[in-house]
């Protein structure tokens, strides 16, 4: 096991960073980076931390704000999921977006910071649009692949892990994650990181989950497009984003809080169904 304390966690990235469907926006939102976060403090109480995510933020946008103020916050980690946003967005920028990626993982090595990013998980195994968007979530992994051997990054690879494809792991729209499921990353990140008491058990499919019938992947389908398709074409003809106007919940570094009571007793409840 390594080491290595960590005391400025800055964690970048877009609706799955900032924690959505990991409580809401009245309770609060937590996510894998809040739980992360207090692991390590549990490890070493004092740790600061600082969350610049925001909603429907692409490539291009941690490039270009959150990765300055990262940097001026001094981190000794830093998580990146930066991505999907750029993957389920039709148009022809996909290439922009992969040198944009390339270019975020070289600027994150120059930070000096220990830095884990993450592959995205096979689409095709949860949503039936995954099909169409397969190719993309292929090239985006190998180019994260790619950078993280060329600089020695922490690398999640939730692409290869069995425990991806249990319904219960996402919320209904299946494409962010359930409490349960930042629950999994948070667990990801810790055994990229090596810290005491973290394992691979998180990628280890549930024997006792039921894969999703055709009735309810046809659902997750219509939400996906109700919910983030269709919304996105909207905004994208008015030249906005479903960031606008959000700033990141945790811009600055602070000492870390516990996972909200109201978050663990979500989790209870839907553990207990």
């Amino acid at each position: 096991m390594a080491d290595e304390s960590y005391l400025r966690y800055v964690a970048l990235g877009d609706s799955q960073t900032e924690g959505l469907w990991d409580g809401d926006d009245t309770s609060g939102v937590a996510g894998f980076a809040d739980r992360l976060a207090a692991r390590l403090d549990e490890r070493h109480t004092g740790v600061l931390y600082a969350n610049l995510a925001v909603r429907g933020r692409r490539i291009r946008d941690v490039l270009e704000s959150q990765l300055p103020a990262a940097v001026a916050m001094r981190p000794d980690l830093i998580t990146s999921c930066i991505g999907m946003n750029d993957v389920t967005r039709p148009g022809k920028s996909f290439a922009k977006a992969l040198e944009d990626i390339d270019l975020l993982h070289d600027r994150l090595a120059e930070t000096g910071a220990t830095v884990v990013t993450t592959t995205f998980p096979d689409l095709e195994k949860i949503l039936p649009v995954g099909r169409v968007l397969g190719t993309r979530v292929v090239r985006i992994n190998a180019v994260i692949r790619a950078a993280a051997a060329r600089h020695g990054f922490r690398l999640v690879d939730l692409y290869v892990a069995e425990s991806m494809g249990d319904p219960d792991v996402w919320s209904s729209d299946r494409v962010h994650g359930s409490p349960a499921g930042h629950t999994l990353f948070a667990a990801a990140a810790a055994e990229a990181l090596e810290l005491p008491g973290s394992n691979h058990d998180w990628a280890i499919s549930n024997p006792a989950a039921v894969a999703p019938d055709f009735r309810s992947r046809m659902y997750s389908q219509a939400l996906w497009t109700q919910n983030l398709l269709m919304p996105y074409l909207w905004r994208h003809v008015r030249g906005l984003s479903s960031g606008n106007g959000r700033d990141p919940k945790r811009p600055r570094l602070q000492p870390v809080v516990s996972v909200p009571e109201a978050l663990e007793a979500l989790e209870a409840a839907e553990s207990s169904e």
